[in-house]
This record gives structure tokens, C-alpha cells and sequence, in this order.
């Protein structure tokens, strides 16, 4: 069953190339799918499409296949070409003409709209949360190590001192920045382009800010070209947040993967935690970090794979646009799972409290003897000559108190005030409403 069927049987070849994957893809949006239906179907009894009878009809059998979406029993059956045919499909078994109805003053290229919205709504607030799992990890290690040092570097040489409170601390607020990126796309994509039919509207008298509020919406796409111009260029900007938040976990899985090499030692996991060599007998290989870095790097490509797809299309749809959902929709499962595990690592890791003790490090207290001597009057530069002095001649014997006291620095790590930034941010996915739009169409 085909939503755009006159009668005319299509090559099987042709069926097959155009289908693709939409079947399988079409699964992520079943329940978003049921949702704006039912939505949509309030809103048409509203204006005269549908009585109050057929509207209570439609709302127990949408209500019956959401819960069998669910429940995992859902399935688009042979034949069927997508999410709609099967629902729409499913609908007319059951109540005759009246399942016939729902698609008045929808295109299926508003409904997929809709169906992406809603779903990419609820990954980026399921994102959000294990986003905040993460952080907290990451602020918990920084204060349980916060007066443990270990060495700052610039080009890969040593540098300065840095402590453990403040990698952690920051990846913590390296975090919120993600979130507040996360949150404009969550913003963006949460306007409602129901009524936008094919892209250029319809003479039916919809009304569009009834199903806005129903679905939860903050507004709508106004502009019906618009609405539909939106597709593709909404899920570039979700991608684009997406690979915002996996570079930050690329990074720090890399310096992970340094700090637990031999060279570096500074930190361990549990042997439970890595994995072996086949013949070395002594490895623990830091496999889940390696792998969190590969995937994240994968991830940061999505934003330039969907713009390759979407440039130089006129306004108006094409099917290119159906590719994109074979990238876009797994990749919330994928960079959840990646959070996820980045979050029980993080629980694991042991740190070595001794690192400096070892010699080589000697060179990261430069500075604090500069600076030490300018406190005690003496010019900057000089201060900086008399240390390289006394580093080339080799007798430089460093202090290794350290006395750091702004903001943000070894001694003040502002936990409270990044908690307070990330606490801003992730207050503005709507979780709470959500949940209650849903139970309310549903029920």
C-alpha cells in the first residue's frame, strides 16, 4: 500500500530503488507519527472534517497502535511502503472510510516533517540527560582530585602545572557550552510545520496554532515554503550540535588514551575495564577510549554528509531528502550509547597522586618562580631572564607550592558557577511538558 497509489502498478525495480531503507528508517518515527495523527485529527473535527464520533474512533485505534509501537510489537508490513501507508493502512482495516479521512490537509511530506520534529525533539531531551549524568561525573571527580597535580602541556611539552580538578572541570564546562548548543537546535527544531501540506498550504480552513499547542510546539514554521525549505536544514543544525558534543568527547578520550600510556601514567582503569593483547601479555588496552574517539570523529561528519545532500536544491521537496534519515535517525541511539559509557569510565578512572614527584617534571614551576620574583619586585622580564638563567645551567631547583586563587584556576575551580551555566541550559528541555503532551493525545 502506497498513500500515492491511482491503480498504476510501479516496476518492482523502481519500487525498490525509491523505497530503500525507509521501511527500517520509518521505525524511529512510528511513535512520532501516531502522535501528530491524532493531533492532527482533533484539529480536523474542530473545523467540520471529521464528527465527534469519528474523531472518538480514530483516537482509541492511534491510541491502540502507539501502545503496540511501545510495546515493540509494531511492524510495517510487506507491501507497505512506509509509517503512514501502515498506520493509514491500519486505520481503514479497522474503521472502514473513516480511517480513510486522516490525511485530509496533509502531505506526506509535512507529515514526515512532523514525524522528525517530535522525534528529534525527544532524542535531544534524552541527550540532555545523559549529558547531565556525564557532568556530574566529570564536576565529582573534579573535586574528589583537586588538589592532586599533574603537568600542563603546550605543543605536547611541559608546560605548567594543571591539577585533575581542573581537566575534569574542564570537560564539565566544556559540557554546558555543548548543552547550550543543544539547546538551540532543541529550540529550532521545535516549531510545528503541520499545515505546510506538500509546501504551498491548502484550501481546507486548518488551523495550525490548535495543533501547535496539542504537540507541544513553541511556535510554528509560519511560512508554508518555509516549512517545508526546513527540512534537511533543521536536521543540519541538530547534527551540527551533535558533532559539537562529540569533538568534546573525542578530545578527552584522547588525552585519556595519553594519560594511561606507560610514557605518561597518569591515570589507570580497572582490568575489567580494558581489554588485552594476543601475545603481549602484559597490555591493557585503553579499547573503549580508542573507540569513543573513532565513533565520535564519524559523528563530527554528519553535519557535512546532510549539507553534500541538501546543497543547491531549489525550494520545494526532492527525494534526496529521504537519505538523509538513514544517517540522521540511528545517530542520537549512537551518541547516547557513547555518552553512556564515557560516563562509567569516567566513575573508574584512577589517577596516580604522585606524578610530579618524578624529576622531568622540575621545569613546570618556571613560571611560578617568575612569578614569585616579580611579586617581590622584580620586573617581569627580568624575573623571566634570571630563571632561563638558571634552567640553562642546569641548577634551577624549583618550589613546587603552588598559590593559584582566580577564577577558574588550581585553587578556585568555580565548580558552582559551571554547575550554575549547565543547570540554565539543561532547564530549557521542556522534559516535564513533553511527557505531559503525550499522556494527554494518548489518554
Amino acid at each position: 500500500m502506497k498513500l500515492w497509489e491511482k491503480g498504476i502498478a510501479v516496476d518492482k525495480l523502481i519500487e525498490r530503488f525509491t523505497t530503500g531503507r525507509d521501511r527500517e528508517m520509518d521505525l524511529y518515527l512510528a511513535e512520532s507519527d501516531i502522535l501528530g495523527t491524532i493531533a492532527h485529527c482533533i484539529m480536523l473535527e474542530k473545523v467540520g472534517l471529521l464528527t465527534t464520533e469519528e474523531l472518538h474512533q480514530l483516537r482509541i485505534a492511534l491510541s491502540a497502535i502507539y501502545h503496540q509501537i511501545i510495546e515493540g510489537r509494531f511492524v510495517i508490513e510487506e507491501g507497505v511502503e512506509d509509517v503512514h501507508s501502515q498506520v493509514e493502512f491500519m486505520l481503514t482495516r479497522e474503521l472502514g472510510d473513516t480511517g480513510k479521512k486522516v490525511h485530509s490537509g496533509r502531505s506526506r511530506n509535512d507529515q514526515v516533517l512532523v514525524d522528525l520534529r517530535l522525534f528529534t525533539r525527544d532524542s535531544l531531551i534524552t541527550l540532555s540527560q545523559s549529558v547531565k549524568a556525564l557532568f556530574d561525573a566529570l564536576q565529582a571527580q573534579s573535586e574528589r582530585y583537586k588538589d592532586v597535580l599533574l603537568p600542563g602541556y603546550s605543543h605536547l611539552q611541559v608546560a605548567m602545572p594543571s591539577s585533575f580538578g581542573l581537566w575534569f572541570g574542564a570537560y564539565a564546562e566544556a559540557l554546558s557550552d555543548d548543552l547550550m548548543l543543544l539547546q538551540g537546535a532543541y529550540s529550532i527544531n521545535n516549531q510545528n510545520p503541520l499545515g505546510s501540506a506538500a509546501g504551498y498550504g491548502t484550501s481546507f480552513p486548518l488551523d495550525r496554532r490548535l495543533t501547535t499547542k496539542l504537540l507541544g510546539f513553541d511556535d510554528l514554521n509560519y511560512n508554508v515554503v518555509y516549512a517545508q525549505m526546513s527540512r534537511g536544514k533543521v536536521e543540519r543544525i541538530a547534527a551540527s550540535a551533535l558533532a559539537n558534543l562529540a569533538a568534546t568527547h573525542s578530545r578527552m578520550a584522547n588525552d585519556l588514551c595519553l594519560y594511561m600510556s606507560q610514557n605518561f601514567n597518569f591515570i589507570t582503569l580497572p582490568d575489567e575495564l580494558t581489554t588485552g593483547s594476543s601475545i603481549m601479555p602484559h597490555k591493557k588496552n585503553p579499547d573503549v577510549f580508542e573507540l569513543i574517539r573513532a565513533r565520535c570523529n564519524h559523528i563530527q561528519n554528519l553535519p557535512a554528509e546532510i549539507t553534500l545532500t541538501m546543497n543547491n536544491l531549489t525550494s520545494g521537496y526532492f527525494r534526496d531528502m529521504q537519505i538523509i534519515k538513514e544517517s540522521f535517525l540511528p545517530v542520537f541511539d549512537e551518541m547516547k550509547t557513547i555518552i553512556d559509557i564515557t560516563t562509567f569510565m569516567i566513575d573508574h578512572i584512577q589517577v596516580n597522586k604522585a606524578i610530579l614527584d618524578d624529576p622531568k617534571y622540575n621545569y613546570l614551576f618556571s613560571v611560578e618562580a617568575v612569578n614569585e620574583a616579580v611579586l617581590n619586585g622584580t620586573p617581569f622580564r627580568d624575573a623571566y631572564k634570571s630563571v632561563f638563567r638558571l634552567i640553562a645551567e642546569g641548577t634551577f631547583s624549583p618550589s613546587k607550592e603552588i598559590h593559584h586563587t582566580h577564577e577558574g584556576s588550581i585553587g578556585n575551580l568555580c565548580n558552582d558557577d559551571i554547575r550554575r551555566k549547565f543547570d540554565v541550559a539543561y532547564a530549557s528541555f521542556t522534559a516535564l511538558k513533553i511527557a505531559e503532551v503525550k499522556r494527554a493525545l494518548i489518554n
